[in-house]
């Protein structure tokens, strides 16, 4: 039989869980069904989530009392496609997911309950009956015989203490005079910590003088006695203020013996009770079976949980540090999660810090306290109990929950919320500990691959994307990269990367627009507001420019990207120094879109890549900076350019050994000896590198110098030969064809060459016959002691002049050697054809000779007398 009935309808809205678990709780505990209250709001909070926040539509709460209980129904209009019948085993749907939870919930919690569906309308109710209990025992505790009632003196004492605002005793009662001995003269004035014995807990700093700040506290310790023995008392503290706002707390002390005189009791609701009668796992009654695999979803079904039990507006979880001084913010139903999320208090007394973490805490007005509750400043909640979570007496995080009215919660909540948080907190650091080790492993492959991937460049721009590339979308939304080139240089921004391509553009204008970091030495990620500051204030001129309350011009087709690039770059942004070999060379900033922290786990690891990047940065820079001189130094070794011979084409080809190199041991030359005369010249020297590249240099110099102070070609290599010997260990063998070029009227050329060591020259006739034009003599730097001869060269229209290194005749594929044979078939085939035309034949047939790319540096220098008919 129905013998009441109340109803009220809930827009689709998210503050609408709140308000209906408001209106059930209140409804029921104005039927007087307490016993039946935490799990009524519990499945009605489910449900109405269901409606309001999955399905989107409005929700209909109804409440029916009956003798025996209660029965509640929630409808929505979103009906499902299949109807779950429980006696098939049809699976409901995953635990996991936030609209499955309604429904395994009413099978556990409820005594009975049903889903009936129609073609608008769901419709889910479910029934709690009152337990069994004497006619007019309702919030009283069971009847239990005399000999199970708590032992007491024939007299209960409780000795009533009031402490001032300095810890002093300002009160002391005859009940105390009796229990501990002193009379009230000795004692007022004098600090209560003069008089107890405070069980101190390791890892903490909670003493009597913290729970005398409490506005509640109740718990056990010691007075010692006028006899000097320690008498275990049960207290119960409250903190109150007098007229003229004077703080004082009043303390209530009995023997420890005694406490169920003051001891507030914990309050079992039916699930409790359900549970012990099944055995069920506690952790499983407060979270429900199974619970989440993940840490996040974990943390995230226990605020959920938390607020649903103590009819809360806002509820959040936060996780310790190893070292116990920081707590991060890492799940909040109620608040602005995404501006709070893993942000970071410590755990000390003082203005935005979080002090009452170590132990539980009734706020009951926090606009009298501002910050007492860091997490909470802003949000428009006025009270709230937090208690610690603790494995083996070590505070591993802290559990609360809120409410927007003040004078909320009392002592009873702060135990059950304690007791929900002692039966998750293993749980809970467990599922830390395992989230840890995956992140460290995953940190370590991270940075095994950033340091592959770093060391596998010498390139500076690259080396500079890597870095980007890495951190977006890794570690941050966005990168911008800073390099210094000198101590004396302003930082300048290199490098901007996000991950979504259309916001580099506006990203890196913002940038530019600001002054860069401070290049501060100091390791670690410091937070820099600029960006943040700077896209706002961007944001805010585009608003109101729309408004037309700003000034004008570019209006609507730059708004949209720049309050994108506000939302991108709004939130947290971080600066890392790049440090290598003592000096800044430049900063990593990373960001966050709009209100999001960053993780500490995140930013040790951007650290750790930070140092391996600016150490990969510098090496780019000194290899660039030791190219650039080497480069230059080659460059200063080769010839300026061939000089314009009358009446003679001259081509020369030339490719040094080595990746980077320029120049290598075989050289070339050709230049102005006088009027009319011009030296020409080809070497090898031995070996390849710098080392060759320098006698090189020597021999090219040596040649010009001496052939314009006039010395023929016999005196001018014996010279070179001795300079080479001065050398000392540094010299080389070299060997070099020079010789002397007078174009001649009739159209031919004249040559005088000495031949010291070197692959003959090959003189290629019209006929395409194909002669060594030398004859062979010793190289150069090996006796002192040279006789060398000169040998005069006449080439006729139409002949070619072919001089190469052994880079060229020792060509090899295998076994086989290309050979002076091979060369001389080559040049056969090239009658006819100009000097630059001959040394392009003369090359390809060389690179085609072999697969492999050539390991000696290659000279070929070809020299042709024109036909009359082509001058």
């Amino acid at each position: 039989m129905i013998t009441a009935r109340a109803a009220a309808t809930f827009d689709p809205t998210a503050r609408s869980v709140a308000t209906a678990r408001a209106f059930v709780r209140d409804t029921l505990q104005g039927w007087g069904y307490t016993d039946v209250v935490d799990d009524a709001v519990v499945l009605t909070s489910e449900l109405v989530t269901n409606a309001v926040v999955h399905a989107g539509t409005a929700a209909n709460v109804l409440c029916l009392r009956t003798e025996k209980g209660v029965r509640i129904e929630v409808s929505d209009h979103y009906p499902e496609r299949e109807i779950p019948l429980q006696s098939t085993g049809l699976d409901f749907g995953s635990p996991d997911r936030e609209n499955g939870r309604g429904l395994l919930l009413c099978a556990a919690l409820a005594s009975r309950w049903g889903v009936e569906y129609a073609p608008t309308r769901k419709h889910v109710w479910f029934q709690l009956d009152l337990p069994e209990r004497p006619v007019g025992v309702r919030s009283a505790g069971p009847l239990l015989p005399i000999d199970l009632l708590p032992v007491a003196d024939e007299r209960v004492r409780v000795a009533v203490v009031q402490i001032d605002g300095t810890g002093s005793i300002a009160a002391w009662n005859e009940d105390a005079t009796f229990l501990f001995g002193h009379p009230a003269d000795q004692v007022t004035g004098k600090q209560l910590t003069d008089f107890t014995a405070w069980p101190q807990t390791p890892g903490t700093n909670t003493g009597i003088v913290e729970a005398l700040q409490l506005s509640r506290w109740e718990g056990s310790y010691g007075i010692r006695g006028a006899d000097g023995r320690i008498i275990p008392v049960y207290a119960s503290h409250l903190r109150v203020r007098d007229t003229v706002g004077e703080p004082s707390t009043v303390c209530l002390l009995v023997r420890d013996h005694e406490r169920a005189v003051l001891q507030s009791p914990v309050r079992a609701t039916v699930s409790d009770a359900n549970a012990d009668s099944h055995k069920t796992d506690p952790f499983e009654i407060f979270i429900g079976s199974p619970a989440p695999d993940d840490l996040d979803g974990l943390l995230q079904r226990t605020v959920e949980r938390a607020r649903d039990m103590l009819d809360a507006d806002a509820a959040f979880l936060l996780l310790a540090t190893d070292d116990e001084t920081e707590l991060e913010v890492r799940a909040t139903t109620g608040l602005p999660s995404a501006r709070q999320r893993f942000a970071r208090v410590p755990v000390e007394a003082g203005t935005g810090r979080y002090g009452s973490a170590r132990m539980p805490a009734v706020h009951e007005d926090l606009d009298t306290m501002p910050g007492a509750v860091p997490l909470l400043g802003s949000t428009g909640m006025r009270s709230a109990v937090t208690v610690p979570l603790k494995v083996e007496g070590r505070l591993t995080g802290s559990l609360g929950v809120a409410a927007e009215a003040a004078g909320r919660y009392t002592n009873e909540e702060a135990l059950r919320l304690q007791f929900a948080a002692d039966r998750i907190a293993l749980a809970v650091e467990s599922a830390r500990l395992g989230e840890l080790e995956r992140l460290r492993r995953g940190s370590l492959s991270f940075l095994v691959e950033a340091s592959d991937l770093l060391a596998g460049t010498l390139d500076r721009d690259q080396t500079l994307a890597l870095m980007a590339q890495m951190t977006v979308p890794t570690l941050a939304t966005w990168c911008a990269v800073y390099t210094i080139a000198d101590q004396s240089s302003d930082p300048y921004l290199s490098y901007v990367l996000h991950e979504d391509e259309e916001r580099i553009d506006g990203l890196k204008a913002l940038l530019s627009k600001i002054a860069p970091p401070d290049p501060v030495p100091t390791p670690g990620a410091r937070v820099w507001a600029a960006p943040s500051q700077a896209a706002h204030q961007a944001a805010l001129r585009s608003s109101m420019r729309t408004l037309g309350l700003g000034e004008r011009g570019g209006l609507a087709a730059g708004i949209g990207s720049t309050l994108a690039t506000a939302a991108a770059v709004g939130g947290e942004t971080v600066v890392l120094p790049l440090v290598a070999r003592n000096r800044v060379i430049g900063m990593l900033t990373l960001g966050k879109p709009s209100d999001d922290h960053f993780r500490q786990e995140i930013l040790e690891l951007a650290e750790d890549l930070s140092r391996r990047a600016a150490l990969a940065l510098d090496n780019a820079r000194l290899y660039s900076e030791r190219t650039a001189i080497s480069q230059s130094l080659q460059r200063s070794l080769l010839p300026p350019g061939l000089p314009e011979v009358p009446h003679v084409e001259i081509e020369v080809i030339y490719r040094a050994a080595g990746e980077g190199n320029e120049v290598g041991g075989d050289f070339y030359d050709v230049f102005p000896i006088r009027d009319g005369a011009y030296g020409f010249a080809i070497g090898d020297v031995c070996g390849t590198g710098p080392e060759a590249a320098a006698v090189t240099g020597l021999a090219r110099h040596a040649l010009r110098l001496l052939a314009r102070e006039g010395f023929g070609g016999p005196a001018v290599l014996e010279r070179l030969n001795a300079a080479i010997l001065d050398e000392g260990a540094r010299s080389r063998f070299l060997t070099l064809l020079y010789g002397e070029l007078w174009p001649q009227e009739d159209g031919s050329a004249l040559l005088k060459v000495v031949c010291a060591g070197h692959p003959l020259p090959l003189r290629l006739r019209q006929d395409g016959s194909v002669e060594a034009a030398a004859e062979p003599q010793p190289l150069l730097g090996v006796i002192e002691e040279l006789e060398l001869y000169e040998q005069t060269v006449t080439l006729a229209p139409g002949d070619v002049l072919l001089c190469v290194t052994d880079g060229v005749t020792e060509r090899r594929e295998g076994t086989r050697m290309l050979g002076d044979d091979g060369l001389a078939d080559v040049l056969s085939t090239c009658t006819g054809l100009t000097a630059g035309a001959v040394a392009a034949r003369v090359l390809r047939a060389v690179e085609r000779f072999a697969a492999e790319p050539a390991s000696d540096d290659m000279a070929i220098l070809a020299m042709r007398v024109p036909e009359p008919s082509t001058v």
